[in-house]
Order: structure tokens, then C-alpha cells, then sequence
């Protein structure tokens, strides 16, 4: 078992750090170049800037039994396709049932916007949005490490 991390504007790295350090998970970070990180702990990947670069990247490194946290949809699809678990930064994990009104709620924003419109909402990252996220993270831990996941 690895974390992969869509890391370019993930805020919750510290804690995945944090956690995965203290069992002894590897960590994989992927970046594109207009970014950089060093925690000390991760492996960070830098792509190109290239629409996607960072996605096909991390979907490429996906293996059964890893769990990878991003805000796309669509690569939580492949995630889930590949036999990874699949979370995003607030906490909410993907699953066979959610993904795909998830992925629908998706092309219809895009049509709204397309169309000039408005669609959705961006609020400030609260302490609860952590917790939130530090709580569903541990439970993938436990149960990937329940399951006896390898590195």
C-alpha cells in the first residue's frame, strides 16, 4: 500500500504526512513544475504543465490496495477502477455509489459555466473540513492495513 496525493492544491499534505509517517506508508506526491514541495517525507513527482500531466501520472501509479487523495473526479473513477480507495480533501470518500452522480454533478456545472452561468460554491477550509478529512483518512488507513496491504 502507497498514499498518491494529488498534491498541487491539496491542503491537507500535513496530515497525510503526518499519518503516513507514523505507520510507515510511503508517500507519493505528485506536482506539476509551477509548484514545489519538500516535507522530508514524501517521494514528490514533478510533471509538466500540460493539462492532465499530474492526473495520468498518479493514475499510472495506481495499484490495488493504494489510496489516493484528489479533488477530481475523474481520477477518483480510475482510482476506484484500479482497486485503490479514493478520498477527497474534506472527507468525503469515494465509492461505486457516489461516483457517478459525482461525475454527472460535474459535466452539468461545466455546461452551466460553458453557458456563462454559475455553478456551486467556493467556501473557506475550515478546522472541521480537516478533521473531517484526518477522520475518513485514518478509517482508509485501518482498513487497507486490516486487510494486510503491503508496501
Amino acid at each position: 500500500m502507497k498514499i498518491l496525493v494529488d498534491a498541487d492544491a491539496c491542503p491537507v499534505k500535513e496530515i497525510i504526512v503526518r499519518e503516513a509517517k507514523h505507520r510507515n506508508i510511503p508517500v507519493i506526491m505528485l506536482i506539476d513544475t509551477s509548484h514545489e514541495l519538500n516535507d522530508g517525507y514524501s517521494t514528490v513527482i514533478t510533471v509538466d504543465q500540460g493539462h492532465d500531466s499530474a492526473d495520468i501520472r498518479l493514475v499510472n501509479l495506481i495499484q490495488p490496495g493504494d489510496i489516493v487523495v484528489t479533488q477530481d473526479y475523474g481520477v477518483a473513477a480510475m482510482s476506484l477502477g484500479k482497486g485503490a480507495k479514493a478520498l477527497n480533501q474534506n472527507g468525503l470518500i469515494y465509492s461505486a455509489d457516489n461516483i457517478d452522480r459525482l461525475l454527472f454533478e460535474r459535466a452539468l456545472g461545466q455546461k452551466i459555466r460553458r453557458a456563462g452561468g454559475k455553478f456551486g460554491k467556493n467556501r473557506r477550509r475550515t478546522k472541521s473540513d480537516d478533521e473531517a478529512f484526518r477522520t475518513a483518512f485514518l478509517h482508509l488507513l485501518d482498513e487497507e492495513i486490516g486487510k494486510g496491504a503491503t508496501k
